[in-house]
């Protein structure tokens, strides 16, 4: 059965690898699995056929023979307790690896997530200073936590796992702030997760659909 996934049409990231497919396409080829994406313009994430799929109207959506998930964390769990590669086969590495997979998304995303968002279409509210410097304690609260956890290792728990997947994609969307500077265990974790044959492979799939929407 074929792997279909939903990614942008026109990504708002513009090709920087931050849009929640990559994770999707990331897992995908880390688990050695062909897959084809259905691209999907803005107006057609409002469209009952889209919203059938995924009810908040967002991306990526997975479908296979007769299953449809959407929410990337999901979607990369199944494709790691699917396939090999993504979770230890012990028991308890496998529980601690889905554990990580949780505090990137719960933990350590929001507020990072948070923070982009108010740089882009927060910058001229009259609160823009003060809740900037709120979601950079919060960040620097959980970076803390992160890279005293991390140490000198490569990874989070062992081997790279879909954790690690996850906590990589969730840190990349600091590359371009100051804040990781303050962090270079952590920029070093990121690299060796770009690093990586399988990251670098989706990343040059998603980029070509940018590249491609802006030739046309």
């Amino acid at each position: 059965m074929t792997i279909t996934i939903t990614a942008f049409e026109r990504s708002p990231d513009r090709g920087r690898g931050l849009a929640r497919d990559m994770r999707v396409r990331w897992a995908l080829e880390e688990a050695g699995q062909h897959y084809e994406v259905r691209l999907v313009s803005f107006e057609a994430l409002k469209q009952p056929a889209h919203l059938a799929l995924q009810p908040f109207g967002q991306i990526p959506t997975f479908e296979e023979g007769d299953l449809t998930l959407f929410e990337s964390g999901a979607i990369v769990l199944h494709i790691a307790e699917r396939h090999g590669g993504l979770l230890p086969r012990d028991a308890n590495g496998r529980a601690r690896a889905i554990a990580w997979m949780f505090a990137a998304l719960n933990t350590v995303e929001p507020p990072i997530f948070d923070h982009s968002l108010a740089r882009i279409l927060e910058r001229d509210e009259p609160w823009y200073e003060h809740r900037l410097q709120s979601l950079e304690k919060s960040i620097r609260k959980r970076l803390d936590s992160l890279s005293r956890h991390l140490g000198d290792a490569d990874w989070l728990d062992g081997a790279f796992s879909a954790g690690d997947l996850l906590m990589v994609s969730v840190l990349l969307r600091l590359k371009s702030a100051k804040i990781f500077d303050d962090y270079p265990s952590l920029a070093a974790y990121v690299a060796r997760g770009e690093a990586r044959p399988a990251y670098q492979r989706a990343f040059a799939a998603q980029l070509a659909v940018f590249q491609a929407a802006s030739a046309g």
